[in-house]
């Protein structure tokens, strides 16, 4: 028997925004049906912070035109001071539907992965200088209004994205198309600048792939150019053991306090079921299954409790293959939308609770708030020939008398099942998520 236990009497920190995306809503599709991925379905989940990468590889939200800094500034020996020079008209409208949907922007400033023979925007800029002067006009026209442009409330702006994908000594290279090196004054040349810029503002990246040795010159670098602004440290995580991003994100802060950025946030934002590339068929389906789905509440409740990490984000919502939440060519509801929503309960009610599973296969977290109570939970098991129930004890300390429970399973998407109290206990199949809501 398994046995978690909960003391809502003892607060551990704030609730984690664990139900962040890369991308964002579909405009126009969906936008009053509650079963299809519209701007109702997206709202209801609560979905916290919308990264922008890969953004411009979806008709939906304006392909090629969108997000990237060469669609914005098409011409590079254009006059950045110019607002002629800048198209900010399709990715206005993409940002837009991202807010309406009640995300914030986490804008990734780079361009999209590149997978073709011919690269295009991923080579180093001729002048690093310039680039920055024009993600200083792309923040301007979002936070400052230049340009007919917004002021959103967009706190996050992320440098590059995977520059250390592939080996330093490949060809063709998909993210960066330089060295490391070049990459380290690259970035120091970019976030100085939009650092001085806009102080209040977080500035960072570089969503590394995790190359551990790249990581640490990245850092050397920095600190040898007297601290380089790094608001956030940004990385990426595809496995299909949860453990795994404990491990890497102990990793992560250790070697960001070693140079000294012990106030740098740790950001996981790409991270999806992924079983090994070799495998990847088996994977992709995994992710649109139930178990996908509890992988997804898994890592968010284990990363919740267990880790440093301050955020993670989920790749991807866009339509493509990653995608667990939406149906690829329907945009309806999969299995793998409902651990959001889940999650966004105790993400509102805001403040973190004592909570211990004494089943490694059992992921739970729980939290209070002026609305009540709530525990949410996973059991995740990846071994596809597992159908062995889980029986599970709650014991709650300080909670109230009843608890209404919503279970995600094959059968069921995240509907209620009945009510429990402290000292009882629910049987479960491999591969449910509940939530568990005073009443």
């Amino acid at each position: 028997m398994t046995t978690v236990k909960v003391d809502f009497e003892k607060a551990v920190g704030k609730i984690k925004p664990m139900h962040a995306v890369n991308n964002g809503p579909r405009a126009n599709v969906g936008f009053g049906g509650q079963k299809t991925g519209g701007i109702y379905a997206w709202k209801s989940a609560g979905i916290p912070f919308v990264r922008t990468h890969d953004s411009s590889f979806c008709a939906a939200y304006g392909g090629e035109h969108t997000i990237d800094v060469n669609a914005v500034f098409p011409d590079f020996s254009a006059d950045v001071n110019n607002p002629d020079s800048y198209d900010f008209a399709v990715t206005d409208s993409y940002i837009k539907t991202i807010y309406e949907g009640g995300s914030k922007v986490f804008y990734r400033l780079g361009s999209k992965i590149e997978h073709q023979i011919k690269k295009y925007n991923t080579l180093p800029p001729k002048d690093n200088q310039k680039w920055a002067e024009i993600c200083e006009h792309i923040i301007m026209h979002y936070t400052d209004g230049w340009c007919d442009g917004h002021y959103y409330d967009m706190e996050y702006w992320e440098i590059w994205n995977e520059p250390d994908l592939d080996p330093e000594d490949a060809e063709n290279k998909r993210t960066w198309g330089g060295t490391a090196q070049q990459f380290y004054e690259f970035y120091e040349v970019v976030a100085t600048h939009l650092k001085s810029r806009f102080p209040n503002l977080k500035i960072g990246g570089p969503a590394s792939a995790y190359r551990e040795k790249w990581i640490e010159g990245f850092l050397q670098h920095l600190t040898r150019a007297k601290r380089v602004p790094l608001d956030f440290f940004s990385w990426h995580c595809y496995r299909s053991v949860v453990e795994i991003m404990y491990d890497r994100s102990v990793f992560v802060r250790n070697i960001l306090d070693k140079y000294g950025y012990t106030d740098t946030e740790s950001i996981l934002n790409e991270w999806n079921y992924i079983k090994g590339w070799d495998n990847f068929v088996y994977s992709v389906k995994q992710i649109i299954s139930i178990k996908g789905a509890a992988f997804t509440a898994a890592c968010m409740c284990g990363c919740q409790n267990n880790t440093s990490i301050d955020m993670l984000m989920y790749y991807d919502a866009r339509p493509c293959s990653y995608n667990g939440l939406f149906d690829y060519y329907t945009n309806e509801l999969l299995k793998g939308y409902y651990p959001f929503k889940m999650f966004n309960t105790l993400y509102t009610l805001g403040t973190a609770c004592e909570c211990v599973s004494d089943n490694k296969n059992v992921y739970a977290t729980a939290a209070k708030g002026t609305d009540g109570t709530a525990l949410m939970f996973s059991y995740y098991n990846d071994d596809d020939d597992c159908d062995e129930r889980c029986e599970i004890l709650f014991d709650f300390n300080g909670a109230t008398d009843a608890y209404e429970i919503f279970s995600l399973d094959k059968e069921r998407d995240a509907e209620s099942i009945g009510f429990i109290k402290s000292g009882e206990k629910i049987k479960v199949y491999p591969n449910t998520v509940c939530l568990l809501k005073s009443v």
